[in-house]
């Protein structure tokens, strides 16, 4: 009786968690800002064309937030006397950037419609532009959320993937989002753009064994094998071929054994996502739709709706 409970109580959690998800929609702001999308919009073509990789740093921003207590801008709280934010954790610390252009868009947005679009919908929208910016797929961005008044470092230092981390363990963190191995694969595949720290490959180009000796040593050039000094934040692009534009240039790199993380790499070695991994290496559109349909997935995972969180009226800080 005891486990007939457990299984009516997380089916109803599951149910509350699906129904969420169900109210967000395209159109939620059509007629109480009909302007979102185009000043979103704007503003991420601004900040691209100031500097390419800012479309890759709000992409992952959205990540980082949706994969720590779901979808509602707790990434973009600052820490304050009462509220100690994410920003801080060990995943995000010198790390996340592009706050400022969430706040420009923000701040348009506000003039345009006071009180009416939440932070987390800011960011969903900016994440979208940004990856088709560069190239890569756009998607019709289901809207609604609220935003949270509350954020967990704990969950930040928790619950997002390592660059150290297996294939296994990738699979496991991303079931627990509610989403699929091949959806970790297309989610992975943002790494097309963008760049990564030193700190964050210097294990792989030092120690790993399934790497290109000479891409090794090439990117040894800028990471010393000592970590804690200047080094640690010198950048690599995550996909050498074409490091400004969203395509499948990253697969192919993992298959050829080019990738820059060890959690890349682990994309294509030997386990149950290397069939994914080589489709989108040979092909571009399958993993442009797959990519699109993961990040609709990956937005609805437990958003605020209704009458939960708020609408901030600066995306920093609690109203």
């Amino acid at each position: 009786m005891a486990a007939l409970r457990r299984a009516a109580a997380v089916a109803c959690v599951l149910a509350l968690a699906l129904g969420a998800a169900a109210q967000l929609t395209p159109t939620f702001y059509d007629g109480s800002c009909p302007r979102l999308q185009s000043i979103v919009r704007a503003g991420m073509a601004a900040a691209v064309q100031q500097e390419p990789r800012m479309g890759a740093s709000i992409l992952r921003l959205f990540f980082h937030d949706c994969f720590v207590q779901g979808c509602d801008a707790s990434v973009l709280l600052d820490d304050s006397a009462t509220l100690t934010g994410e920003k801080n954790a060990g995943p995000n610390a010198n790390s996340l950037r592009g706050y400022e252009v969430i706040d420009a868009i923000k701040s348009q947005v506000e003039a345009a419609c006071p009180g009416v679009v939440s932070c987390a919908d800011i960011l969903a929208l900016a994440a979208r532009d940004g990856v088709n910016l560069l190239s890569g797929p756009t998607w019709a961005v289901p809207l609604g959320r609220r935003d949270t008044r509350t954020a967990s470092q704990a969950a930040a230092n928790s619950n997002l993937p390592s660059p150290s981390s297996s294939a296994a363990a990738l699979v496991s963190a991303f079931a627990s989002k509610g989403l699929d191995a091949r959806d970790l694969v297309a989610l992975s595949g943002a790494h097309t753009v963008g760049s990564a720290r030193c700190a964050s490959f210097r294990s792989r180009v030092y120690n790993d064994t399934n790497i290109s000796a000479g891409f090794a040593a090439k990117r040894r050039q800028i990471c010393p094998p000592q970590g804690g000094g200047a080094a640690d934040g010198n950048l690599a692009p995550l996909d050498a071929l074409s490091p400004v534009r969203f395509d499948n240039g990253y697969f192919r790199n993992v298959v050829a054994q080019f990738g820059l993380l060890h959690s890349d790499q682990e994309l294509f070695g030997g386990g149950q996502v290397d069939g994914v991994t080589a489709q989108y290496a040979r092909n571009g559109a399958a993993f442009a739709r797959d990519f699109a349909a993961a990040m609709v997935k990956m937005g609805n995972i437990s958003p605020l709706t209704g009458s939960s969180g708020e609408v901030r009226a600066n995306c920093r800080k609690p109203n």
